[in-house]
Protein backbone atom coordinates (compact mmCIF):
# COMPACT_ATOMS: atom_id res chain seq x y z
CA UNK A 1 0.00 0.00 0.00
CA UNK A 2 2.81 2.36 0.81
CA UNK A 3 4.46 1.77 -2.54
CA UNK A 4 1.27 2.53 -4.44
CA UNK A 5 0.82 5.81 -2.51
CA UNK A 6 4.41 6.74 -3.16
CA UNK A 7 3.99 5.92 -6.84
CA UNK A 8 0.75 7.91 -7.00
CA UNK A 9 2.44 10.85 -5.26
CA UNK A 10 5.37 10.77 -7.71
CA UNK A 11 3.14 10.63 -10.77
CA UNK A 12 0.88 13.39 -9.42
CA UNK A 13 3.79 15.67 -8.58
CA UNK A 14 5.36 14.99 -11.99
CA UNK A 15 2.06 15.85 -13.68
CA UNK A 16 1.78 19.10 -11.68
CA UNK A 17 5.33 20.03 -12.66
CA UNK A 18 4.70 19.37 -16.37
CA UNK A 19 1.44 21.36 -16.31
CA UNK A 20 3.23 24.22 -14.51
CA UNK A 21 5.98 24.32 -17.11
CA UNK A 22 3.41 24.28 -19.92
CA UNK A 23 1.54 27.17 -18.29
CA UNK A 24 4.75 29.19 -17.90
CA UNK A 25 5.62 28.63 -21.57
CA UNK A 26 2.08 29.57 -22.64
CA UNK A 27 2.25 32.76 -20.55
CA UNK A 28 5.57 33.73 -22.16
CA UNK A 29 4.12 33.14 -25.64
CA UNK A 30 1.04 35.27 -24.89
CA UNK A 31 3.15 38.12 -23.48
CA UNK A 32 5.48 37.97 -26.50
CA UNK A 33 2.51 38.11 -28.88
CA UNK A 34 0.98 41.08 -27.08
CA UNK A 35 4.32 42.90 -27.14
CA UNK A 36 4.74 42.22 -30.84
CA UNK A 37 1.21 43.49 -31.54
CA UNK A 38 1.80 46.71 -29.62
CA UNK A 39 5.12 47.42 -31.35
CA UNK A 40 3.74 46.66 -34.81
CA UNK A 41 0.67 48.81 -34.17
CA UNK A 42 2.88 51.69 -33.01
CA UNK A 43 5.01 51.46 -36.14
CA UNK A 44 1.93 51.43 -38.36
CA UNK A 45 0.51 54.47 -36.58
CA UNK A 46 3.80 56.35 -36.96
CA UNK A 47 3.92 55.60 -40.69
CA UNK A 48 0.32 56.69 -41.11
CA UNK A 49 0.84 59.92 -39.19
CA UNK A 50 3.98 60.60 -41.24
CA UNK A 51 1.88 60.49 -44.40
CA UNK A 52 -0.72 62.70 -42.76
CA UNK A 53 1.93 65.27 -41.86
CA UNK A 54 3.02 65.27 -45.50
CA UNK A 55 -0.56 65.89 -46.61
CA UNK A 56 -0.86 68.68 -44.05
CA UNK A 57 2.27 70.32 -45.46
CA UNK A 58 0.76 70.12 -48.96
CA UNK A 59 -2.47 71.68 -47.72
CA UNK A 60 -0.58 74.52 -46.05
CA UNK A 61 1.44 75.14 -49.22
CA UNK A 62 -1.72 75.23 -51.35
CA UNK A 63 -3.36 77.58 -48.85
CA UNK A 64 -0.33 79.86 -48.87
CA UNK A 65 -0.30 80.04 -52.68
CA UNK A 66 -4.02 80.74 -52.80
CA UNK A 67 -3.70 83.38 -50.09
CA UNK A 68 -1.02 85.17 -52.13
CA UNK A 69 -3.34 85.11 -55.15
CA UNK A 70 -6.17 86.61 -53.11
CA UNK A 71 -3.91 89.33 -51.74
CA UNK A 72 -2.66 90.22 -55.22
CA UNK A 73 -6.17 91.06 -56.47
CA UNK A 74 -7.44 92.63 -53.25
CA UNK A 75 -6.67 96.22 -54.29
CA UNK A 76 -8.50 95.75 -57.59
CA UNK A 77 -11.73 94.79 -55.86
CA UNK A 78 -11.44 97.35 -53.06
CA UNK A 79 -10.98 100.08 -55.66
CA UNK A 80 -14.38 99.17 -57.15
CA UNK A 81 -17.83 99.61 -55.71
CA UNK A 82 -19.41 97.95 -52.69
CA UNK A 83 -20.72 95.07 -54.79
CA UNK A 84 -17.20 94.15 -55.88
CA UNK A 85 -15.97 94.34 -52.28
CA UNK A 86 -18.78 92.00 -51.22
CA UNK A 87 -17.89 89.51 -53.97
CA UNK A 88 -14.24 89.61 -52.92
CA UNK A 89 -15.08 89.23 -49.22
CA UNK A 90 -17.36 86.26 -49.93
CA UNK A 91 -14.54 84.55 -51.82
CA UNK A 92 -12.06 85.45 -49.07
CA UNK A 93 -14.46 83.89 -46.56
CA UNK A 94 -14.06 80.55 -48.35
CA UNK A 95 -10.29 80.92 -47.96
CA UNK A 96 -10.74 81.56 -44.25
CA UNK A 97 -12.89 78.43 -43.94
CA UNK A 98 -10.16 76.44 -45.68
CA UNK A 99 -7.60 77.80 -43.22
CA UNK A 100 -9.82 76.80 -40.32
CA UNK A 101 -10.12 73.26 -41.71
CA UNK A 102 -6.32 73.06 -42.11
CA UNK A 103 -5.83 74.20 -38.51
CA UNK A 104 -8.33 71.54 -37.47
CA UNK A 105 -6.14 68.90 -39.15
CA UNK A 106 -3.09 70.29 -37.36
CA UNK A 107 -4.79 70.14 -33.98
CA UNK A 108 -5.96 66.56 -34.60
CA UNK A 109 -2.40 65.50 -35.43
CA UNK A 110 -1.01 67.33 -32.41
CA UNK A 111 -3.59 65.70 -30.14
CA UNK A 112 -2.77 62.23 -31.50
CA UNK A 113 -6.28 61.54 -32.77
CA UNK A 114 -6.94 58.21 -34.52
CA UNK A 115 -5.77 57.89 -38.10
CA UNK A 116 -9.26 57.63 -39.61
CA UNK A 117 -10.36 60.80 -37.80
CA UNK A 118 -7.36 62.72 -39.13
CA UNK A 119 -7.97 61.35 -42.63
CA UNK A 120 -11.57 62.58 -42.59
CA UNK A 121 -10.38 66.02 -41.47
CA UNK A 122 -7.79 66.08 -44.24
CA UNK A 123 -10.49 65.23 -46.77
CA UNK A 124 -12.69 68.03 -45.43
CA UNK A 125 -9.78 70.49 -45.60
CA UNK A 126 -9.16 69.51 -49.22
CA UNK A 127 -12.81 70.15 -50.00
CA UNK A 128 -12.67 73.56 -48.32
CA UNK A 129 -9.48 74.43 -50.19
CA UNK A 130 -11.10 73.39 -53.46
CA UNK A 131 -14.11 75.59 -52.67
CA UNK A 132 -11.77 78.52 -51.99
CA UNK A 133 -9.95 77.87 -55.26
CA UNK A 134 -13.28 77.82 -57.12
CA UNK A 135 -14.28 81.06 -55.42
CA UNK A 136 -11.01 82.64 -56.57
CA UNK A 137 -11.53 81.40 -60.12
CA UNK A 138 -15.03 82.91 -60.13
CA UNK A 139 -13.65 86.34 -59.23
Amino acid sequence: MRKSRLSLFKSTSMMISVVGIIMIIATIIVIAYLGYSMVSSGITDEISSGTQYDELAELKAEYSNLSVKFDSIKSTYYAGGPDEVKVYNDAKLELTRANSAIENVQSALDAGKPSNDVDSRILFAKERLEAANNAYNNL
